[in-house]
């Protein structure tokens, strides 16, 4: 067992002695790249809860929404987008916390043979269009920045797990990506990130955990909530300061990317930054502003009507 795993098994012995859960508690928290689960594994703060977690793995917002909408889920890691498409639909979805990265993990990439050398020269092209994702503002921001409202290009609708395939087979000109797969595309078939250093610049990588209100006045699960929240903030803090041990576990052992791209992958990165929801709010504004500007959102709303700050004090004292 590693120091790491060690400390947080220690750590969390003396929380567990303060509450004691039922053997039927169980805590369902929708993960993405399978992300969340790395993290706890490589830091042994999944074997220190002392309740059931499930982290079931998606790809996109939109499939996590139709599962919390049903109940399968109690809480979901989901982009900065997801909050504001199920709000404007009608479902409130309280952001519990947020993380982010100042430089974003999206990326615009080309289609082989294609390089696209400044924003402004995304007008005119097939682009994929994944509403209700963190990639639909990432894209609406990119477009803004090159001056080309959304009727001049062409927005191809597709689900997150598609987007791989579609710029393998050119179905789209460019496609708003995360690691592993612009690495895997580019040393596969060539495809490029668009060239544009203002691309690096677009907007920060913007991430939340979000619940089902019910599952807020379950006392079991809120509990089981104010557990699992520090957890993953010792664990994604320690993946920052730990970022060679970290890369190692995700990328070269879990992605199986290639250890010289791994560094690449890890190099790219800014450090992950945990935030209360006060810290939050106008980032969000920021989000909600942009896409009804751009004619997404059916009204207009205030971003602290998202946020719940009931566990502000944890996030504040873990991080």
């Amino acid at each position: 067992m590693s120091l790491s795993s060690s400390l947080a098994l220690a750590l969390a012995a003396g929380r567990a002695g303060a509450r004691t859960f039922s053997p039927e508690t169980k805590l369902i928290v929708a993960d993405q790249s399978e992300l969340i689960r790395n993290l706890l594994a490589a830091t042994g703060e999944d074997a220190a809860l002392p309740f059931e977690l499930e982290l079931p793995n998606f790809a996109g917002g939109p499939a996590i929404l139709e599962a919390i909408r049903a109940g399968a889920l109690d809480a979901a890691y989901v982009g900065d987008t997801p909050p504001i498409q199920a709000r404007a639909s009608g479902t409130l979805l309280p952001i519990i916390a947020t993380f982010t990265r100042q430089v974003a993990q999206y990326r615009l990439v080309s289609r082989p043979g294609l390089v696209v050398e400044r924003l402004s020269d995304l007008k005119g092209l097939k682009l994929s269009y994944v509403e209700g994702s963190g990639r639909q503002v990432f894209l609406i921001e990119a477009l803004n920045r090159g001056g080309i409202a959304l009727d001049e290009v062409d927005l191809v609708p597709l689900r997150v797990a598609d987007l791989p395939d579609a710029i393998r087979s050119s179905a789209v000109d460019v496609a708003v990506l995360t690691e592993p797969h612009v690495t895997r595309l580019r040393n596969q078939i060539g495809a490029t990130p668009v060239q544009d250093p203002v691309e690096r610049k677009l907007l920060p990588s913007t991430s939340y955990i979000y619940a089902r209100p019910e599952v807020l006045e379950d006392p079991e699960k809120a509990a089981a909530l104010e557990m699992f929240l520090p957890a993953f903030i010792r664990a994604g803090s320690w993946s920052n300061s730990h970022s060679a041990e970290w890369g190692d576990f995700y990328y070269t052992g879990f992605q199986r990317i290639a250890p010289e791209d791994t560094q690449a992958i890890l190099d790219s990165l800014s450090p992950l930054v945990f935030q209360t929801s006060s810290e939050a709010i106008a980032h969000h504004q920021k989000l909600i502003d942009t896409l009804y500007q751009a004619g997404t959102l059916p009204e207009h709303f205030d971003a602290a009507g998202s946020f719940s700050d009931r566990f502000d004090p944890l996030i504040a004292e873990t991080r």
